[in-house]
Formats: C-alpha cells, structure tokens, sequence
C-alpha cells in the first residue's frame, strides 16, 4: 500500500502580508528608544499612539489615522508625565481615552479631542496613584466598561475603577500581591473571568483577577517564558521565551493543567523578545520578534497538532515594536484579516502591513469575517466587581450591519414573546437587526391585525430591498471602505436592471413576432 501525505484543508493556507505603500506609511516618527519590552503603540479605527523621545519627562504622538506621509516634527504631544512612557493602551469601548503608565509610577488617563491636535496636551483626566515603583503595563479589562488593571516593578497588579468622579484616584479597588519578581506581560480570556500572567521568576500564574488568588502556577523549568496569552475559547494558554539552550521558542498550555505544556516548539536562537498575538475570529497566530523583520503565523486547532506552521512575513525592516489594528478597523473589501503597525526605528518610520487572504470576489466573505467584539461593554463596572461574567458584544463587520446582541448595560430580566416586554432601544435594535434580514418585527397592534395583513406588509416591505439592502433606511457612506461597498452595490444594481431590461426587451420582441405571424395566418385564410 502506497503513503500518502495527509493533506490539511484551510482557507488561511495562503494568506499574505502586504507592506503599505511610501505614501501610506507614518514617516520621520521620532520613536522612542526605550529598551523596555513593549509594544510602544496602540492603534485604533481613528488614531495611531506611538511613544516617542521627549525630554523632560515621557509623552507620546497621537496621529489620525488617516494623516500618512512625513510628519511635522513640532507636532504636538501628549506630555504629562515626568518620567518615560512605558505602555500606552486605547480603551476599547471609547476610540477617544488612552491609558499610559510612566517611570513616574503613576497611570494617566487622556481623553483625545476629536479635532486635531493644536498644542501639547498636558491635563490629563484621570491620574492613578498607587504604585510605589514605576508602572511597566496597562490593560483595559476586555467586557466591562472603565475597569484598568495596571502592574508596576513593586511586584503588584492593581484593579482600577475609572467609574468615580475623582480626578485623582489615590487607592485601587483591588492589589494582587502574590509575584516576586517584575510582571512581564498580562492577558484576559474572553469574558475577562481569568487573567494570565508571567514574571521574571519565569512562572506562569492563572488568577481570578476580583479576588487575587492563584488558581494555576506552572513550574515546569524547561520553558522560561516571558510574554503570555489567552487563546480565545479554546481553553489554552500560549507563552513564548527560552528552553534551556536559549533558544528562542513558543508552548502551548492546556488552561486547567500547567504542569506541563502541551507542546513546545524551537524558533531561533535570536535574542529578541517574541511578541504573540492572536485572532479568535480565525485561530491564527502571530509571532513577532523584536529586532526582527519577519512576521510568523500559525493556525491553532483544538486537536493534534496544535500548532500548524503556515509560513511568515519577511522584510529587510527590524521592528522595534508592534501595533495591532482591532477588527472593526480592518478594510473587508480587500479580505483584509489583520493588520500590524511596524516601529522601524532605522528609518523613524510606522509602516502598516496588512494580513490578506487572496479572493478574487469582491463582495463580502462571510466565512473570514465570523462575528466580531464590538466598541460596546457588555458590563459596568459595578456588575463586575460583584462577581458578574459576560462574553464580548459581538458585531457583524459587514458594512452597514448593527449590533448582533441586545444592548448589555441594561438591567437583566428575561424576555416575554412580546416586544411590549423589552425596553425602547432595545426595540429600535431589533428592528435594525431584522431589517437586515428583509423582515420587520411586529408590533402589539401588529400582533392584534390579522394574520394575512401582516403577511401582506411583509410583502410589501421585502420588495424595498436590493442585495439585502433597504434602499430606504442603509445609512449614507462615512468612510471610504464604505464608499466603495456602495458603489459595488450600486454597479451590481445597474448589472441586475440592465439584464432585466434586456429580458423584457427580448420578450416584447418575440410577442410582436407572435403577433405578426398569427395576423399573417389569417390574412392567408
């Protein structure tokens, strides 16, 4: 019997990175020179952070996202700090708040104008006081609004509530007290149930991030890990470091059993830190080294083997940090999956690179745009720190869609089969959802109607759509990926009534012909 190589199905099996072009690329950034193991960048749908020289204390840039080529080097700065920026993370619910930590041992909060920046920016909206040494990390809890979880060099995570009127809070509502040695990186599962941490004692610790306790430590010596992260739903956990012969190398941990990984795996014999980053929307990973040029990806499955190799970007241009588009910023109509944000320091350059998957269809792909988190908490603050978990608001990225779940920050209470039941917005969003869908929820005088004069003005009603589209109610254009979803539609309209029109044309003409043969029949008799 013959061998065969098994052959494994995927549609991420040819996926690309696609460098900016000059134009395209953020240039003469003055980027910091940190050696500090972070990113240095922070990217949302309308700006692009980058901690930058400064001196005199610590600041960062604040550049829209759409002001590519050279930049002004008097451009203003956010600069409110007395010591070196170390971390910069933007809210994910508000596209206008950043959170930055400093050598000043101090967390700021900063709310961006909307309107381009004119002068320095040193009033800061919030400042945190709490750590008595520097502060190396930031992170915004990923469900529940104005909750920040900070660590510093005294070997303390801190819980911050932003949810107060105070513009200067001086206690945090929680301190998990249980490392010794320096955090090195922080991440949350899904719902933000978990957190993952490593330190420099090379230990990965799993802690219930509201009341402070260990629930796993590994200590297994044959992987020093330094950065760690949650893998979406999958119950895993992912650590890049060093083995035993410093090499640079990556593990796979099951969630519930850190004793040992379930699969290690060599890379190189660099130095550099490796930064993983990973999308639960597409199970693939993405490993970046610091002081490297390419960019490897993986796709991670549930089953044996865990970790398969897809292959990797590569570029002459070391990076000297990494920023990450979120998913509702990505351009779908070039299948656009990910998008990074280089730091060359070289070059003083940002240099976008986008994660493609080749598709020659210019429509919507739905099978590589499953349901994404959304810009809206599912949590206040005060319901997470009474002990309440909940998954991420998921969004359709499809141009023009609305929520895919009910508002999250109203009371719960179970929903009657009436919609008398549910509050007004909730109401209004479901009819938004249905409209999508050529459908139009009923109403309670539409509930007491008959039965056939619904039906009829749903009728009515689906005949108002084109490609799924009310031609009535689709919002006007805001960006220019949506700009041009639009004008497909519309040449895909046009298509549509041209080939209708030439239908009937074809018709009225063999109907004429008919005619003229059934008056030459009778004239003959």
């Amino acid at each position: 019997m013959s061998w065969h190589p098994q052959i494994r199905s995927s549609k991420f099996r040819h996926v690309f990175g696609k460098p900016a072009s000059k134009e395209n690329c953020y240039d003469s950034v003055p980027i910091t020179r940190s050696v500090h193991d972070n990113h240095f960048c922070a990217v949302n749908p309308q700006f692009i952070a980058v901690v930058t020289e400064c001196a005199g204390g610590g600041a960062f840039l604040v550049i829209p996202l759409h002001q590519t080529g050279k930049l002004d080097p008097h451009y203003p700065k956010v600069c409110g700090h007395r010591g070196n920026v170390l971390d910069i993370k933007w809210n994910p619910f508000d596209d206008f708040e950043i959170a930055s930590c400093s050598e000043d041992a101090t967390i700021k909060i900063w709310d961006i104008p909307k309107q381009l920046l004119t002068k320095n920016l040193t009033a800061c909206r919030k400042e945190l006081v709490g750590h008595a040494r520097r502060v190396g990390l930031v992170e915004w809890h990923p469900t529940a609004a104005n909750i920040l979880f900070s660590s510093g060099y005294d070997y303390k995570v801190m819980v911050w509530n932003l949810d107060t009127k105070e513009s200067v809070i001086i206690s945090p509502v929680r301190t998990i007290d249980c490392h010794q040695d320096v955090i090195l990186s922080m991440s949350f599962n899904t719902n933000g149930s978990l957190l993952a941490t490593t330190c420099k004692d090379r230990k990965i610790r799993i802690l219930d991030p509201r009341a402070g306790t260990v629930l796993q430590e590994a200590s297994y010596k044959g992987h020093r890990a330094s950065k760690v992260l949650f893998l979406g739903n999958l119950k895993k956990l992912l650590s890049t470091g060093t083995s035993r012969w410093n090499n640079r190398q990556v593990a796979l941990w099951d969630q519930d059993d850190l004793s040992v990984p379930l699969t290690e795996e060599d890379l190189d014999g660099s130095s550099g830190v490796l930064f993983p980053f990973y999308d639960a929307d597409t199970n693939m990973l993405y490993v970046v080294g610091k002081g490297d040029g390419n960019i490897r990806y993986y796709e991670v499955s549930a089953d044996k083997p865990h970790l398969n190799y897809l292959t990797e970007y590569r570029s002459y241009n070391p990076q000297k940090g990494i920023g990450v588009m979120p998913k509702r910023g990505l351009n779908v109509s070039s299948c656009e999956i990910f998008r990074f944000y280089k730091l060359i320091t070289t070059k003083s350059l940002i240099e976008p690179v986008s994660m493609i998957v080749p598709r020659r269809s210019e429509s919507y792909q739905e099978d590589i745009y499953p349901p994404t988190a959304g810009a809206q908490p599912s949590l206040t603050a005060q319901q997470w720190l009474s002990g309440m978990d909940k998954g991420p608001v998921l969004v359709s990225l499809r141009p023009g869609s609305e929520l895919l779940s009910t508002r999250p920050l109203l009371p719960e209470r179970p929903l009657s089969n009436s919609m008398a039941s549910a509050s007004p917005r909730l109401s209004n969003q479901t009819e938004k959802l249905a409209a999508e869908d050529g459908r139009r929820p009923f109403s309670l005088l539409e509930e007491k109607a008959p039965r056939w004069a619904a039906e009829q003005r749903l009728e009515e009603k689906k005949t108002w759509f084109t490609n799924g589209f009310d031609i009535f109610e689709c919002p006007p254009p805001k960006t220019e990926n949506e700009l041009l979803q639009m004008f497909y539609r519309q040449q895909e309209e046009i298509r549509r009534l041209r080939e209708l029109l030439t239908q009937r044309e074809v018709q009225a003409k063999q109907l004429e012909l008919e005619i003229k043969n059934l008056r030459m029949g009778s004239e003959r008799f």
